[in-house]
């Protein structure tokens, strides 16, 4: 078959059966690629109406603001949290919270371990030790400071345990 416009772009021996056959597959593969594109359309666009639903775009707006107002407001109050949770611990770690006591008998003669010794300590291991002996005279009650575990004076062997287990919980 000759053709003018084939002859005139230097292409007079391509059959034309093929150039038809070419032209229907690219012609198939673009309807594919344009339902392909339809479908993806379909589905953002029941994606934003699901979205949309009831809402216009200045309540979305305002909701989206809302968000960023609420985000704020938690950073703050965590950082505020933050801060006061430092202030309790730093309250906490000079408060007695360890506690070591020891029961016993003073003199012979009295049983029923009356006496006692009793050690109060904070985090750092400072606070003191409280010792109360018993007789028949009466109860004496005297104290010891203690600083960093450790006692200017020397402790009676009651006094030790009862420090040794407000540091280290031993008996």
């Amino acid at each position: 078959m000759n053709n003018y416009f084939f002859r005139s772009i230097g292409m007079e021996n391509i059959d034309v059966g093929i150039v038809l056959t070419a032209l229907a597959v690219l012609i198939l593969i673009l309807l594919i690629l344009n339902i392909v594109g339809l479908c993806s359309i379909s589905k953002l666009k029941k994606k934003y109406n699901r979205f949309m639903t009831g809402k216009n775009a200045l309540s979305l707006e305002e909701e989206i603001t809302a968000l960023f107002d609420d985000n704020r407001f938690l950073k703050s109050s965590i950082e505020k949290n933050r801060k006061d949770i430092h202030a309790l611990y730093r309250k906490f770690e000079s408060s007695l919270q360890k506690l070591g006591i020891i029961k016993y008998d003073a003199f012979d003669q009295i049983g029923g371990k009356l006496s006692f010794c009793m050690a109060l300590l904070d985090e750092n291991n400072n606070g003191f030790i409280l010792n109360s002996v018993y007789g028949a005279e009466g109860c004496y009650t005297y104290t010891k400071e203690i600083k960093n575990g450790a006692c200017q004076t020397s402790l009676g062997q009651e006094e030790e345990k009862a420090l040794n287990m407000a540091m280290y919980g031993e008996k």
